[in-house]
């Protein structure tokens, strides 16, 4: 099995409304190894990561970190080592936006 260390994905979202960050390609499985949550701005923002298997549709299960606040001008990292099949889906939400940028460093393996 091939595997190919990457940047998985990255955000910086403009709303506050849940956005797909990285969806697993088909036929190929992911290794999250970590993610970094950076804000852009002067003042304390919160966010949330959740995993939706097969791009379920949003639910509180979901949710694998939940209302983190960064402070402003800060950057968090969180090794996760979250295993995640073909069409699974990792979403983030935050609530102000064009502050926070989010970067998913992993593995692809197909």
């Amino acid at each position: 099995m091939p595997y190919s260390y990457k940047v998985l994905g990255q955000s910086f979202p403009s709303s506050t409304t849940i956005a797909d960050l990285y969806t697993v390609p088909s036929a190929t499985n992911a290794i999250v190894s970590q993610i970094s949550v950076c804000n852009q701005t002067s003042l304390p923002a919160s966010f949330r990561v959740s995993v939706a298997i097969a791009g379920a549709a949003d639910t509180a299960a979901q949710y694998v970190i939940y209302d983190v606040t960064v402070d402003p001008t800060d950057t968090l990292f969180f090794d996760i080592g979250m295993t995640l099949a073909a069409t699974d889906v990792v979403r983030v939400k935050t609530n102000t936006a064009s502050a926070l940028s989010f970067v998913l460093f992993g593995t692809q393996v197909t």
